[in-house]
């Protein structure tokens, strides 16, 4: 089953989100690398803004590319070409928080800051929330089904505000985090069991709209983002362990 496109509102919702992410990166690099922590040139840190928008974009066309040309609608082939995607998705995220961009901004954005990058998923699950309601995206997949991760966007919202307050203990930190990516497993794996190779859910209740442009940019940019970002906090947070609070 191939669902209809959704309406063009929800359908700039799901772009938005994804562009915004990317000059949030570029913008987070920027700030990070002219840091004391980091203590980059001016002309460093324009380099590595540059280099990394350019990734990013390039990123953006390839997913954008895919999901146009409909070759990750295919489900007649063995194995369906959009069965690697939480595999690269993954692998890509664990590249992105061990390469010298997730360093800087590991060492040079306050932790308040990484953590309140992860409030994107409030908006996010808003939207998906929509696409349920409007009969394109399977329940399973909001929160009214076994999607939590909407309590991650609003937690993280409010840590992040108490972070630049109060000091927050590190292990609240950390246990936040491990939250986070618990509950952004927990959808990853939903979102793969309710392929149509699997159909955990049943046939009425496919996860196939992930396979069209723009929403392609849902599991390769923002589950990428969210996956990323909690990796750079676990690594600010070695980086601050000498310390009991977070800063």
């Amino acid at each position: 089953m191939i669902p209809e496109p959704l309406p063009g509102s929800l359908a700039l919702q799901f772009s938005f989100v994804a562009i915004a992410l990317v000059v949030v990166l570029v913008a987070g690099l920027g700030v990070s690398a002219g840091s004391v922590a980091c203590g980059d040139a001016p002309a460093t840190a324009v380099r590595m803004g540059r280099r990394y928008f350019l990734l990013a974009a390039a990123w953006l066309a390839l997913v954008s590319l895919a999901g146009w040309s409909g070759v990750l609608m295919r489900w007649d082939l063995f194995p369906p070409p959009a069965m690697p995607m939480a595999v690269v998705m993954m692998a890509v995220g664990l590249w992105l928080a061990r390469s010298e961009m997730g360093d800087r901004l590991a060492r040079g954005l306050p932790l308040a800051w990484l953590v309140g990058f992860q409030a994107f998923r409030l908006p996010l699950e808003l939207a998906m929330h929509r696409a349920y309601t409007e009969g394109v995206m399977p329940v399973q997949l909001s929160y009214e089904g076994r999607n939590l991760d909407i309590v991650t966007g609003i937690t993280a919202l409010v840590l992040a505000v108490a972070m630049t307050r109060w000091r927050v203990p590190r292990g609240v930190v950390m246990a936040w985090n491990v939250m986070g990516l618990v509950l952004l497993v927990n959808v990853v794996g939903v979102a793969i069991a309710s392929l149509p190779v699997f159909a955990a859910f049943g046939p009425d209740r496919l996860n196939v709209f992930v396979t069209r442009l723009p929403y392609t940019l849902l599991p390769m940019v923002m589950v990428l983002a969210a996956w990323a970002g909690h990796l750079i906090i676990f690594r600010a947070l070695e980086k601050r362990g000498q310390s009991p609070f977070s800063s």
